[in-house]
């Protein structure tokens, strides 16, 4: 690409940028609240925590947008999208085509889309409005049909949750579950590992596995500096290990 946004979304544009200059892209979740955690503000302004993290060099960023379960809000997402320069991605359980053209009017980039909680009729006819409103589809897949789907649909922008989205994400996942499905990836695809990057051995792991971006949320919230907690998981890319069938069969 050499430095141009042409070819592809906003949001997966700036990942290939960072990937340019050897970098695993880290994508900071504004997330509230964590079922299996709590609270993870203690506090603090998530708008201003945002634009913090904007300014330390984050260059994109994923905001949680629903509310019941993860303490967000649409409004949330409008004023971080005021307030900041960067592609936001919007994370919620998208599944109408209003929701899709709220996700355009908040100021988002991209937009979740999730195999778990979807048909394939309905996630494709949510991918093509997604395309044609002008929204990246992130395309979330946690097993072998889900990565076979993803590559039918023919995403470009795929993330793999470690963890499990069905029960809340309560589950210890962590990202072997990014290192056994890689492989079934489709050709070119910008691939995110989600949920349960902890640590800089856990965006290694991910990144040998061929993630070009870790998206981490709760470590982050958790951390007494979130600021010390970003630049530690901005890895460097490494060399792919290959894992082959076997890794993937716990997962298929």
């Amino acid at each position: 690409m050499s430095g141009t946004l042409s070819g592809r979304g906003r949001f997966s544009a700036a990942i290939a940028l960072e990937n340019e200059n050897g970098y695993v892209a880290v994508i900071p979740d504004v997330k509230c609240i964590s079922p299996k955690e709590g609270d993870l503000l203690r506090g603090r302004d998530p708008v201003a925590t945002a634009e913090q993290l904007v300014r330390c060099g984050a260059s994109v960023l994923s905001v949680v947008t629903e509310k019941k379960r993860f303490g967000g809000s649409p409004e949330l997402l409008q004023a971080i999208a005021k307030e900041t320069d960067v592609p936001i991605l919007r994370k919620d359980f998208i599944t109408n085509d209003e929701m899709l053209e709220e996700t355009l009017e908040l100021g988002a980039a991209a937009v979740l889309l999730i195999c778990a909680i979807a048909d394939e009729n309905v996630l494709s006819g949510l991918y093509k409005k997604a395309i044609e409103l002008g929204l990246e589809p992130f395309v979330e897949v946690c097993n072998c049909d889900e990565m076979a789907l993803a590559k039918k649909l023919g995403a470009r922008l795929i993330g793999v949750n470690n963890r499990d989205i069905m029960t809340l994400e309560m589950d210890d996942g962590g990202p072997s579950r990014t290192a056994a499905l890689a492989d079934g990836a489709p050709a070119g695809a910008v691939l995110v590992s989600e949920s349960g990057i902890r640590s800089r051995g856990d965006a290694e792991m991910a990144a040998r596995s061929g993630a070009n971006a870790v998206l981490v949320g709760t470590a982050l919230w958790q951390a007494d500096d979130i600021e010390a907690a970003y630049k530690s998981l901005k890895v460097n890319r490494l060399p792919v290990d290959v894992k082959g069938g076997a890794a993937n069969a716990s997962y298929c």
